[in-house]
């Protein structure tokens, strides 16, 4: 590519064609007026992605200083055809060539360009030797004298290679990395040793805590001890793991005398004035939920330069020491945080949530749909708007704590200014609690039927207005009041007012509550006129405290994730590494790709799958008791509770039990207490205690039996004698009544397609395949997977689940065969 241009040239020259037809269509949008974007280029020189900023006129158009120093090129086009730069052109192009940003001026049709300034070239990437790099995995690698017992891998060494790839090629990796691969290892060496060679950061994503406290504190310090030069890896989690000063203050101004010596206040107060981290994981004991969060950084209460408590904010602090990492650990919901901000203006040279980043290694990638369908969904409860009231005005021993006496405190503020606010306030709770009690009764089920738990909002009847529409557009009202009486009391203080007084921090704070009583109000609107939203689905919830009491939650979920995960994920980032044990279905990554956005994505795609090293052949047994009754039918519920007794007797304990229901746990938990108090087998159910209590407790008694669901088919490792049987009641598929499961099945089956086939299915087959992985954790673990559910056997869609499991012994008979095939395997071997 030539140098300074005087003249115009072909835009081709520096455009990719989607480039210039993406700035292209925005100018026609803009109806032929002067627009500006910020630009990246592509890996060619040429720019590949253009994000515009600003819309002028035909005459002009603000080069918005944020951007200036964003992205490669800043580009705006001249109408009138002529490309010559003026005087402020020129000057524009001054202050962003500083930065090393270059400087284009296109015709309205993107056909020639005049290169004002020339953008600084990047540094050409150092690419990796892919033999040094996996050879540090192999036998006699540097790994083996770091790891005592180190065994070399096949899998783990290709995998490493594969990773080291991506790296060198950019593009995506879509690896099924089978239970004892060392999948972290081989993503970890290959991704400091990038971020070294060409001092570019690296972002490890994970679904799960215990995945990262174990990079964090077992894996990667091992990879740093492998390189020379000194490495810097943090862990960054979201702010409500923080402690917020500001508030730990106000929370204890508000407790008053009521605060003792022994108050939980006093001592998170006591430990804030020693902890280097604010983190709630370094407590010394763990704070109720209710208590944590009147004391925990949030973004909505957050004052910014406004805070006292600025100079030793810890979540300030935290994003500091991560500004220098060459590897940030982070969990696929901040990750996502992150991303949106950068899709919504941030954009990707900047920090946003994280540091910017070019490189992504996502672990766990089979919760990534889940993850990102959560975190772009959009929620309200009664407890969570009537939070943010009290945040405005609330009293206790006969104080008044808040928003509103903080503001009436300052000087000059007129004391008349709110007095409309405390009404609407309390027309607001009156309209939430009434909207909670009428929507409430749209959960009723007929006498004799089973009340449902979740209620979609599909077609528009006499009943759903009366109970559900008319009073959310009530709440909408009383919302926009409780807005209008605090815009209006802060409008009549500013009047005339001193220009500092705009400045004050209960000022800024009645901003960010505006703000938040806006989006409130805009999230009842959007729910009222569900209709007008088709690619939303709009659901509700009935759910229970731990008290028992009951509440509605309110959820906005997009329909379709994929063109967002395509667009913030695949197609911004150099190299995208997706790591996890189940994200095949037979032998295809269909299933995976076409819900994560990967399927009509543009980006290179490369998937493969590296076997796990464990005798799976030899030293596991699968069965299926092909006379179970149907599931659906009224006889399954007591044949579940008569066989796990008679399966945990013969494996003498040393179980997890799996259910897809939680009423059908407790009904078996219950029916096999006698026999396992006969046989002194000690008995664990899911919400008796918190999760890792639980399986802390699993592991320390080896014969012990834990029951459980949902969450409990992945994420446990229990190798060893503490997990020789796995018996999974019922074939994993999604509940049928599912409001978001059904809306996308919907749209499947309306584009000619079979839901069933296409999500209901894969979905249950990578849900089976995690609660198997479950079972060996190790290459001397021995021990049987029982599935309770005959349709394994008896449907033809069966096959799929077996194909998809590790190879190994089948045993497809009745239950007594089952139980003592299960004794013989395991002690009579």
């Amino acid at each position: 590519m030539g140098g300074y241009s005087s003249f115009p040239m072909d835009a081709s020259e520096r455009f990719t064609p989607e480039a210039a037809e993406r700035l292209r269509g925005e100018i026609a949008e803009n109806s032929g007026g002067e627009v500006f974007a910020a630009c990246r280029n592509g890996e060619d020189g040429r720019i590949a992605e253009v994000l515009v900023v600003a819309r002028g006129t035909k005459s002009s158009v603000p080069a918005l200083a944020a951007y200036l120093e964003r992205g490669d090129v800043i580009v705006h086009n001249h109408p009138s055809g002529s490309l010559r730069p003026s005087e402020a052109d020129v000057a524009v192009s001054a202050e962003a060539g500083s930065a090393g940003v270059g400087s284009y001026i296109v015709d309205n049709r993107v056909e020639r360009v005049h290169v004002v300034a020339e953008p600084a070239r990047r540094k050409p990437y150092s690419l990796l030797d892919e033999d040094e790099i996996s050879g540090v995995l192999e036998e006699g690698g540097k790994l083996s004298g770091l790891i005592a017992g180190y065994e070399p891998r096949k899998s783990q060494v290709r995998l490493t290679r594969d990773v080291t790839s991506a790296f060198n090629e950019g593009g995506v990796l879509a690896a099924e990395a089978g239970t004892g691969v060392g999948k972290s290892f081989a993503y970890l060496v290959p991704s400091f040793a990038w971020a070294i060679r060409n001092e570019e950061r690296v972002v490890i994503s994970t679904a799960t805590i215990n995945l990262q406290k174990q990079l964090v504190d077992k894996d990667i310090p091992v990879v740093q001890k492998l390189f020379k030069k000194k490495t810097k890896a943090v862990l960054v989690k979201g702010r409500g793991n923080y402690l917020c000063r500001t508030r730990l203050r106000e929370a204890l101004d508000e407790e008053g005398i009521f605060a003792s010596d022994d108050h939980p206040l006093r001592h998170i107060e006591s430990w804030a004035g020693t902890t280097a981290t604010g983190d709630k994981a370094d407590l010394s004991f763990f704070p109720e939920e209710q208590l944590w969060s009147r004391v925990c950084s949030e973004s909505e209460a957050c004052l910014g330069l406004r805070c006292p408590d600025r100079e030793s904010c810890f979540v300030l602090r935290a994003r500091r020491e991560a500004s220098d990492a060459q590897v940030i650990v982070a969990n696929h919901h901040l990750l996502f945080a992150d991303l949106s901000a950068r899709m919504n203006g941030a954009g990707y040279e900047n920090t946003a949530v994280l540091p910017p980043f070019r490189a992504l290694v996502l672990d766990e990638a089979h919760a990534v749909e889940s993850s990102a369908t959560a975190f772009f969904s959009s929620e309200l409860t009664r407890f969570t708007v009537g939070k943010r009231l009290s945040r405005l005005t609330r009293r206790r021993g006969g104080k008044a704590f808040g928003l509103v006496p903080r503001l009436l405190a300052l000087p000059g503020f007129p004391a008349d200014a709110l007095e409309k606010l405390p009404d609407a306030i309390a027309d607001a709770r009156r309209a939430m609690d009434d909207l909670d009690n009428r929507a409430a009764r749209l959960f009723e089920a007929p006498p004799g039927a089973r009340a449902e738990r979740s209620y979609r909002l599909t077609e528009l009847t006499p009943e759903l207005r009366d109970r559900l529409l008319d009073p959310m557009a009530k709440l909408e009202r009383a919302l926009i009041a409780c807005s209008q009486a605090l815009s209006d009391g802060l409008d009549e203080a500013l009047a005339g007012a001193p220009e500092e007084f705009a400045q004050e921090r209960a000022v800024f704070e009645a901003r960010l509550y505006l703000r938040w009583l806006g989006e409130t109000a805009s999230f009842c609107a959007k729910f009222k006129d569900y209709g007008d939203s088709p690619e939303t689905v709009f659901w509700m919830e009935k759910c229970k405290t731990s008290q028992g009491d009951t509440f509605i939650r309110y959820t906005e979920t997009p329909l379709d994730i994929t063109g967002m995960m395509d667009e913030a994920v695949f197609t911004k980032f150099r190299a995208v590494i997706c790591v996890s044990a189940t994200l095949s279905v037979g032998d295809s990554f269909d299933f995976w790709k076409g819900r994560v956005g990967l399927a009509r994505s543009d980006a290179r795609v490369e998937t493969s799958v590296y076997p796990s090293p464990f005798p799976f052949r030899t030293n596991a047994l699968l069965a299926v008791d092909t006379g179970a009754p149907g599931p659906t039918g009224p006889g399954y519920g007591p044949y579940v509770d008569a066989a796990i007794p008679r399966l945990l007797e013969a494996s003498q304990g040393h179980a997890l039990v799996l259910f897809t229901s939680y009423d059908a746990m407790k009904s078996a938990f219950e029916a096999a207490k006698p026999k396992m108090a006969e046989l002194g087998i000690a008995m664990m159910r899911q919400g008796e205690d918190e999760r890792s209590k639980l399986l802390d407790a699993f592991k320390a008694d080896l014969s012990s039996v834990l029951f459980a669901t949902d969450s409990f088919w992945e994420g446990i490792d229990a190798p060893g004698e503490t997990l020789q049987l796995v018996i999974i009641c019922k074939l994993p598929f999604r509940v049928p009544t599912d409001p978001v499961q059904l809306a996308r099945s919907e749209a499947v089956e309306k584009k000619g397609g079979n839901a069933f086939m296409e999500i209901s299915l894969p979905e249950a087959v990578i849900r089976l395949k995690q609660g198997f992985g479950r079972l060996i954790r190790h290459s001397e673990d021995r021990g049987v997977v029982v599935i309770l559910d005959s349709r394994v056997a008896t449907k033809r869609y069966g096959q799929l689940f077996i194909q998809s499991l590790p190879e190994c012994r089948l045993v497809a008979e009745g239950l007594d065969t089952i139980a003592k095939e299960v004794a013989r395997f395991l002690f009579d071997w």
